[in-house]
């Protein structure tokens, strides 16, 4: 080659890099500017965050609608960015609307570039990370965005299709998401939402025109509401910054190979996040007595370093708590022992607190009671377990539970569809399931939460634990009457002694039925163990678990209640 033609590419080169940097500035300086008004940061910034530092971000389809769309001001890079980062040690195509352009509308290039990076995505079997801040469609331009089979109904098509092939896929609404839009996140394995961003079918201004209420963006769609109330989301994020590090946090507990050279969360596999011993003084199996499980599972997971908006590092849980505050009677979450990724579902042993859908007079508030199971906890640990499939991690199971909550709210409610939901997805499980009986462990309650008959890896139970298919106290009632009965229709005479002894003889062999030890004999359980020593016993069971469990199974629930 010629020294004038190199000389030639090279000034070529150089042009086409000066359109790029214009390009990637998006909607103009005014338009970043606004954008962190409002406390958030650009879709290039983002990305930046995001990806493993010193990685390299792959972008794809930077030059999409160059030149086209002029009458309507342009759309750079089509209003989003796409392309393959490094996110805790593991490739994932990253799709990031760009808010600085038309407020992150869709115009037909939008639209075809992001399903160019699922199907890119889909070939390499790439986990999907969404950053949404859209204002859906761009109208003007609807009859080229909407109907057609490469248009914006595609991508909600693939978000399904991804899924259903085992697939990850992550969506963060850090702005808003609205009409047709929000099926996008929604349609994601996990979804994460920031404080301040609104997600619903219809805005304020199309509620009020559509039937006449008169409803705010957080009563309609805001973290706040989608977290307590609809249980739409699984994360809620106080602004930017803390989403991505959580985002980070979540891409870290996949399953699978990864490069480590490239990690930088600060998880210190080494330590617990609080001492082993403290198990002793937060547990606690008095009756009446309460304690919150996730000061137990900080005695087990990993411990990970924080910095506050000041700069100062502290210590944390390496517990990346779902749905929070959602089914609060059930505790689920992503964690790290021993460096090993796992989920863990576990019953909530103190009140807990749940919103209902209100008309006028607003949500209304009930209160949950230690240690059940309700509805709303049984849909939400469902869609967990089955999210640990899609992740291809373990599941620890952590027993202390009375079982389903009974009586006519809870039926009308739906806790038998709930919990039928809860066994299908459990039960068909095609990753290893790890039991810990912490306290007690009864009824349908323990069936749910991986019991001996569900395909149990490995089942750990500690000292003074019981399991059985009721409280001994509530049996003795019922065992009792049944036994007066049968004495009274044979002539006997039941006075006041005769039931006390009744009462003593049943509850004595029930009691004994529901030891721990009792379930040991029989092949139950397969391993009593300290609770000081639970990490480690846990660590050990995930490593074995490790080391040849074939992660190629398909997940498949079959019909599930919903």
């Amino acid at each position: 080659m010629s020294a004038a033609t190199t000389s030639g590419l090279r000034e070529t080169a150089a042009q086409y890099a000066k359109i790029e940097d214009k390009i990637r500035e998006g909607g103009g300086a005014k338009a970043i500017e606004r954008q962190h008004e409002k406390g958030r940061l650009t879709a290039r910034e983002r990305v930046d965050r995001l990806i493993d530092p010193k990685s390299f971000f792959q972008e794809l389809g930077v030059w999409a609608a160059w030149e086209m769309y002029k009458d309507a001001g342009g759309a750079p890079a089509a209003g989003v960015v796409t392309g393959i980062g490094v996110v805790e040690g593991r490739r994932a195509m990253i799709i990031a609307n760009d808010a600085t352009v038309k407020a992150g509308a869709f115009f037909p290039m939008t639209c075809k570039k992001i399903i160019r990076a699922q199907t890119i995505a889909q070939m390499a079997r790439l986990p999907l990370i969404y950053l949404v801040d859209s204002a859906g469609v761009f109208l003007p331009m609807q009859e080229d965005v909407f109907p057609d089979v490469d248009d914006f109904g595609r991508i909600f098509r693939n978000n399904a299709v991804i899924s259903a092939e085992g697939i990850p896929q992550i969506a963060a609404i850090m702005g808003y998401c609205v009409a047709g839009g929000g099926y996008l996140p929604v349609l994601c394995d996990t979804l994460l939402m920031t404080e301040g961003s609104g997600l619903y079918l219809a805005g304020p201004a199309l509620v009020k025109a559509a039937i006449g209420q008169e409803v705010s963006d957080e009563e309609l769609g805001g973290a706040g509401m989608h977290a307590a109330i609809s249980g739409t989301i699984d994360f809620r994020e106080k602004d930017d910054e803390a989403c991505i590090a959580r985002l980070r946090g979540l891409v870290g507990k996949y399953g699978g190979r990864r490069d480590t050279q490239t990690r930088g969360r600060g998880v210190r596999t080494g330590q617990s996040a609080r001492a082993a011993e403290d198990v002793y003084s937060v547990f606690t199996d008095k009756p009446g007595a309460q304690y919150d499980v996730k000061e137990v599972i900080a005695c087990f997971v990993d411990v990970r370093a924080e910095r506050n908006e000041q700069g100062h590092e502290s210590l944390a849980a390496d517990f990346d708590e779902y749905k929070a505050d959602y089914g609060q009677s059930l505790v689920c979450g992503y964690a790290s022992m021993g460096g090993h990724a796992c989920g863990i579902v576990a019953n909530q042993k103190k009140i807990t607190h749940r919103q209902m859908p209100g008309g006028k007079a607003g949500p209304a508030k009930f209160t949950n009671m230690p240690g059940v199971i309700y509805d709303d906890s049984a849909d939400k640990a469902a869609r967990f377990i089955m999210d640990c499939n899609q992740r291809k991690i373990p599941i620890v199971f952590l027993h202390d539970t009375t079982g389903f909550m009974v009586g006519r709210d809870s039926e009308q409610g739906g806790i038998i569809r709930a919990g039928a939901k809860m066994v299908n997805a459990m039960s068909n499980c095609v990753v290893p399931k790890i039991v810990v009986i912490l306290g007690g462990s009864y009824g349908a309650g323990n069936y749910a939460m991986c019991g001996r008959a569900f395909d149990q890896f490995v089942s750990f139970a500690w000292p003074g634990a019981k399991c059985a298919v009721m409280g001994a106290n509530q049996a003795t009632g019922v065992l009792a009457t049944i036994e007066e009965a049968s004495r009274k229709r044979r002539g006997e005479v039941i006075d006041e002694e005769m039931h006390k002894q009744i009462l003593a003889g049943i509850h004595a062999g029930y009691t004994e039925q529901a030891d721990i030890r009792h379930g040991a004999a029989r092949g139950w359980v397969d391993r009593i163990i300290q609770p000081h020593e639970t990490r480690g016993e846990l660590i050990a069971a995930l490593e074995a678990a490790g080391q040849g469990w074939d992660y190629t199974k398909q997940f498949k629930t079959g019909v599930l209640q919903t």
